[in-house]
């Protein structure tokens, strides 16, 4: 199993944790809330799992240009 990190707003691939065995817990994924879970991980047929993040760019991007929060994608 892997699990995939990749930014929701340009789409880098941020880092990869492969060959782990971790639960819901270790990730934090048990803090979010069911609406924030369907939006952020994803679980993979083959076992992977794809959370979606932000990278270091956008998120300075977000802290200068705080409009920028009301838009799905900042990157367009």
């Amino acid at each position: 199993m892997a699990i995939h990190y990749q930014c929701r707003h340009c789409g880098t691939k941020v880092g990869t944790l492969s060959n782990v065995s971790v639960d819901s817990e270790q990730l934090g994924i048990h803090m979010l809330t069911d609406e924030e879970r369907l939006h952020m991980v994803q679980y993979q047929d083959n076992g992977d799992i794809q959370v979606r993040t932000i990278c270091e760019d956008c998120q300075e991007s977000l802290e200068r240009n705080p409009a920028y929060h009301e838009l799905d994608h900042i990157i367009q």
